[in-house]
């Protein structure tokens, strides 16, 4: 069980999850993946799991598998048409219509763009097929059900405990250059919210923001770049990094530019290997670590059952979204943050979702072994 989130909401929520799977175990009738319509009531059925990009490495690495494996646990006869839009609005919408014409159930949707999905809910509800909007909502729309992590908490996690290194450092005030997410993102527009209140309540100013097109770290290094340029070396204290990309294209820009990381506190988001390896050695401060397996359980969870026509499991579901439409259904986890006092007692090492060898390689084996991570 994933140890970082000591919620009583989670853990019913996973014992849902569980439930579901043992209720599952002998229903087998081999009906699958008729032409959509919800599902066949009992046995197979195809869904469809439709991710916006691979700049983020947990898509591939953890998402896709994580999910494909929990559907297979749960229905043996399940089909997963799986796609990756890659950053590409129009590809998202092609591969949703190609899902929907090879006879989906049911669509599991982590939208390239917030809004336009909910052209993709049209279109799947127009054939009775269900729509979960997966890690990030789809906005305006009757979708049906939504699984993702508070992701206000993620940005305010990001915030505070930037602010409070910097109140360590004697550096109360910042300034900070913030650095968001994707703006057609929905979750990067929540990160900021979550981050700016933070700062605004600790009294930490932010010299420069910016928002960082398609996630893409190109992008965020020119952004820092430009910062460093406005601003000179020594005008930030630190630097909100919306993600692990994010805040290691600003270290990069910042090392081009001959300046220490370890002075200038960065965070980051998604707990990767390269983002716990700077935090390891000292070049970023801080991640967030939200775990995908429990978000791609619960996904497969409800897919499963919207594609065999039974209900969803009713400890599963545990709060409420609004989504600008409808209030929607939603199963929501909480994040954890993750800095080098915390990194071998929490976090993705500690529960098997990145493996040891793939953060303790080269240069980084001395800081696991410092640290107590083998």
């Amino acid at each position: 069980m994933r140890k970082p989130i000591p919620s009583i909401l989670l853990a019913s929520a996973v014992l849902a999850v569980i439930a579901f799977g043992a209720g599952c175990g002998g229903d087998s009738n081999d009906n699958g993946g008729g032409g959509g319509g919800g599902g066949g009531g009992g046995g197979g059925g195809t869904i469809a799991l439709l991710l916006p990009e691979n700049q983020t490495p947990r898509y591939e690495a953890a998402d896709h598998p994580f999910f494909e494996k929990k559907v297979k646990e749960l229905c043996a006869d399940c089909k997963v048409l799986y796609s990756n839009a890659e950053g590409d609005i129009n590809d998202q919408q092609s591969q949703a219509e190609s899902a929907l014409t090879q006879g989906a159930d049911v669509l599991v949707v982590d939208a390239v763009d917030a809004a336009s999905a909910a052209g993709i809910v049209t279109k799947a509800h127009a054939q009775d097929v269900p729509v979960v909007s997966y890690d990030r909502l789809i906005l305006d729309s009757d979708v049906d059900y939504y699984i993702s992590y508070d992701n206000e908490k993620v940005g305010e996690l990001q915030g505070s405990t930037l602010a409070d290194k910097l109140k360590a450092d004697g550096k109360a005030s910042g300034p900070v250059v913030q650095l968001n997410g994707d703006p057609a993102d929905n979750n990067a527009k929540l990160f900021a919210q979550g981050a700016t209140s933070a700062f605004k309540q600790a009294g930490v100013d932010v010299a420069k923001e910016y928002d960082t097109p398609g996630w893409l770290a190109s992008n965020a290094q020119n952004e820092m770049q430009q910062a460093i340029t406005a601003l000179g070396n020594n005008g930030f204290a630190g630097v909100l990094g919306a993600n692990d990309d994010v805040g290691g294209a600003a270290i990069a820009a910042m090392k081009s530019a001959g300046i220490n990381p370890a002075d200038r506190p960065t965070t980051g988001q998604d707990a990767t290997a390269a983002g716990l390896q700077r935090i390891l050695v000292g070049e970023q401060f801080m991640t967030v670590y939200k775990a995908a397996t429990p978000e791609a359980n619960a996904a497969a969870t409800i897919a499963v059952a919207l594609a065999q026509g039974k209900s969803v499991p009713s400890g599963l579901i545990n709060d409420k979204t609004n989504n600008g439409q409808v209030d929607v259904p939603s199963v929501i986890y909480t994040p954890v943050a993750i800095t080098l006092d915390n990194i071998a007692k929490e976090g993705p090492i500690v529960d098997g979702e990145i493996p040891v060898n793939d953060v303790c390689t080269g240069k980084f084996a001395a800081a696991c072994k410092k640290e107590g991570i083998s």
